[in-house]
């Protein structure tokens, strides 16, 4: 059963930016500069009402509170994100300079982990104000500053995946044949919705042979009698991922498909039961992998076994092997393996796995076996 999410609160989003000037230190960085986006929503809850030119910019470096240098005309929408009593807020107005007001913040020769959707002439004009200093990419310098969940995060992805769950219980009921995949798709997305959705980011529908292609979403094909069909659906509910796969097949299916799912139902539960504190991220992708690749359709499973999830539905750890991270209670990921047979058909299952102290525990709950649709 799903637990009821509980609002955020300063001190929750004080805890955060403090693990990640931890983590910065530990990394042997001078600090982290943090642009609109996911980074941003989870540090501070602040999310810009639009994108803009004028440079907005969270500072969190050495021996200094957190700092959010916002344009003037954006200061009152960034005082009400729910974060604010823990950050300093200096705003700047047009005709002056950000570049030189961040500067000023900043150890001049230091190394900083620079969020991924930075835009690129902000930091050209914080490098022309600061010459030697230098930058990374924050997800290359500090790939798992998002992936330990906190409670209060934890219970926004299990009411995400209870609403993907409540999604795929319905969908069972709508007739497949005779219907475009698109038609499916709008289903999917309408029930997300219903559900408590506030974003949907992808309706995978790939019937017959466009389930082949892992990251088919939908199209004009008709699903007939016979078909074996992917689905692959999740968005946003309460600023936390979803994302959930199962395979059904229309009508009954022949040997060979059944036997290709039963393959993988295996090699998703083998990789949902190696899930356990200190286990490394490859480990999970190594065990699901063998036991397709010891079923003969090793060179048929063609992408990594899972990524993490929080408020976006793909973010690291990624359970790929030369991942050697260590699993820490409070990651959530998800375990998707396939098998993609081309021009025929494909199969995939996918839940959310979070580690718990002991092992881990599944946040999607629907019963993997082949459903049978009409």
């Amino acid at each position: 059963m799903s637990t009821e999410p509980v609002p955020f609160t300063a001190d929750d989003y004080r805890a955060r930016m403090a693990r990640a000037a931890r983590s910065a230190a530990d990394a042997g960085l001078a600090g982290v500069l943090v642009a609109p986006g996911p980074d941003l929503v989870h540090l501070t809850g602040y999310r810009p009402t639009a994108a803009t030119e004028r440079m907005t910019m969270l500072v969190i470096a050495a021996g200094q509170d957190p700092v959010l240098v916002v344009p003037t005309l954006e200061a009152a929408d960034a005082e009400h994100a729910v974060g604010a009593p823990a950050l300093t807020l200096l705003d700047w107005t047009d005709g002056k300079d950000p570049y030189g007001i961040t500067a000023g913040l900043l150890r001049s020769d230091g190394r900083f982990a620079v969020s991924d959707n930075g835009w690129a002439m902000h930091l050209l004009g914080l490098q022309r104000a600061l010459p030697d200093s230098s930058y990374q990419s924050l997800t290359e310098a500090l790939p798992m500053l998002r992936a330990v969940k906190d409670a209060p995060e934890l219970a926004r992805i299990e009411a995400a995946g209870a609403a993907a769950d409540a999604t795929y219980e319905e969908i069972l009921k709508v007739r497949f044949s005779g219907r475009r995949e698109t038609d499916v798709a709008a289903d999917l997305a309408a029930l997300l919705r219903q559900f408590g959705h506030s974003q949907v980011d992808f309706t995978v529908v790939g019937s017959g042979p466009n389930g082949a292609n892992p990251h088919h979403e939908a199209g004009e094909r008709v699903i007939g009698t016979g078909d074996m069909v992917v689905l692959d659906f999740g968005g946003l509910k309460e600023g936390y991922g979803s994302d959930t796969s199962r395979t059904v097949h229309v009508g009954a299916p022949g040997a060979e498909e059944q036997r290709v799912h039963d393959i993988v139902r295996e090699a998703q539960d083998a990789g949902c039961r190696a899930v356990r504190p200190g286990v490394a991220c490859q480990e999970i992708d190594r065990v699901a992998r063998a036991v397709i690749t010891d079923a003969g359709y090793g060179e048929r499973f063609i992408h990594r076994t899972g990524h993490g999830i929080g408020v976006t539905t793909h973010e690291p750890p990624y359970m790929i092997e030369g991942e050697e991270q260590p699993l820490v209670p409070g990651m959530c990921f998800s375990v998707e393996p396939g098998i993609y047979l081309p021009g025929r058909f494909g199969v995939r299952i996918e839940d959310i796995v979070t580690v718990t102290d002991d092992g881990g525990r599944r946040l999607n709950t629907t019963r993997r076996e082949l459903a049978i649709v009409e």
